[in-house]
């Protein structure tokens, strides 16, 4: 027969149950916040590869500048397009870029174009003043997605940057 020896403690099943219950709730809310926090870490890749593509406009549009007489230019690939134009034109360009960053199709001039396949990003391109004879104002923006919901046409992010190209 067991006596009741009132020296050992122990749990009751109602402390039991209780704490359980509160664990179970806390790891509800954390999990809970798991899709918010992976939607913003998303969302910061995101930004952090706008970020290179205006840096990387931005390090093309300082190496264009106007040559000396007969120096050809050294832009290589689909940046060939763009040489010389943003100097004379006040056109936005459009250009298109992957996820890796790398530019997919050409250069387009005007307005709305629609994205090539493989587009995820559309970096615009506008020139705020014509250029002096010592600095040219433009203004970049890359969104993404490269084509943006027609029925929303607001991007899911953007980025935008003011550039001065001293000569």
């Amino acid at each position: 027969m067991n006596h009741f020896r009132p020296n050992e403690s122990a749990f009751s099943l109602v402390e039991v149950t209780l704490a359980l219950g509160v664990a179970a709730f806390c790891l509800i809310a954390v999990l809970g916040m798991l899709p918010v926090g992976l939607k913003t870490q998303q969302a910061g890749v995101q930004q952090t590869k706008a970020n290179a593509i205006i840096s990387q406009i931005t390090d093309f549009l300082r190496a264009d500048v106007r040559l000396p007489p007969g120096q050809a230019s050294k832009a290589q690939g689909q940046w060939v397009n763009l040489h010389g134009h943003w100097l004379a034109v006040a056109i936005p360009d459009t250009l298109f870029f992957t996820n890796d960053g790398d530019q997919t199709g050409s250069v387009t001039q005007g307005a709305a174009p629609p994205a090539p396949a493989g587009a995820v990003f559309r970096a615009t391109i506008t020139y705020l003043f014509p250029p002096t004879a010592t600095t040219s104002i433009a203004k970049i923006s890359v969104s993404w997605p490269a084509q943006p919901n027609p029925a929303t046409t607001v991007p899911a992010g953007s980025a935008e940057a003011f550039v001065a190209v001293n000569r």
